[in-house]
């Protein structure tokens, strides 16, 4: 969960938020360094009146800071197109859940089960109870077993929306006419928040997500209880 003044990411609860987090964090190693190399170079330039015509005209230096950025660059992209990949592997999940946008909630199927739906609506401030958050509790949770990998298939109803999980390294646009498909693990029991991603009308800061990691067992009590009511 986020808070006020906060500078960095949500605690990660998944294996792939945790990837992003370390990708995070080489980079802005090496955007430290460059800054600090390049704010060096412009101090020195400017208080002092020396030259060096090794520096203002040399081939080996020309090659160096020629080299030197594509190495970094290099250094950069691996990392990168790793977790693109991770991002995208899908193997075998365990549960499968449609989530469709609205103007402006969400709907999810539990899509290995016949008849588990539900609408998920924000909660009014005046109906909130104490301990709950403004603006991010909905009335129906998004409930998933805990340590088990859970496909999300995105789609809307309507317009443009985006369904987006940031502790959970999660975000798809949820577009009308198209299916689109993510996945995630979540490594440890919890609530984790979201919200619509996409601007997609007047109420777009009113529609959350919420998802709850429960451990297996729990889970199958809960969708039983759902199923009961339905």
């Amino acid at each position: 969960m986020a808070h006020p003044s906060q500078l960095g990411f949500q605690d990660a609860a998944s294996p792939v938020m945790e990837e992003l987090l370390h990708f995070h964090d080489h980079a802005l190693m090496i955007v430290f360094l460059i800054s600090t190399l390049v704010l060096y170079i412009i101090v020195a330039m400017v208080s002092t009146k020396l030259t060096n015509k090794y520096i203002l005209d040399s081939q080996e230096i020309e090659i160096i800071w020629t080299v030197l950025p594509a190495i970094i660059l290099i250094l950069i992209a691996l990392p990168s197109l790793r977790i693109l990949y991770l991002m995208d592997e899908l193997n075998s999940p365990l549960l499968t859940i449609k989530a469709v946008g609205h103007q402006w909630y969400w709907s999810y199927e539990y899509t290995d089960y016949e008849d588990l739906g539900f609408d998920a609506y924000m909660i009014p401030t005046q109906d909130l109870t104490p301990g709950q958050f403004r603006l991010l509790e909905a009335d129906h949770r998004m409930v998933i077993p805990v340590e088990s990998p859970i496909r999300v298939l995105v789609s809307a109803d309507d317009v443009l929306h985006s369904w987006s999980v940031p502790a959970l390294g999660v975000k798809m646009d949820a577009v009308p006419g198209r299916l689109n498909q993510t996945a995630f693990i979540a490594s440890r029991p919890g609530v984790f928040y979201g919200q619509c991603s996409e601007i997609c009308g007047a109420n777009h800061s009113f529609m959350p997500i919420v998802v709850e990691a429960v451990p297996l067992e729990h889970f199958e009590n809960w969708s039983s209880r759902m199923l009961e009511d339905a």
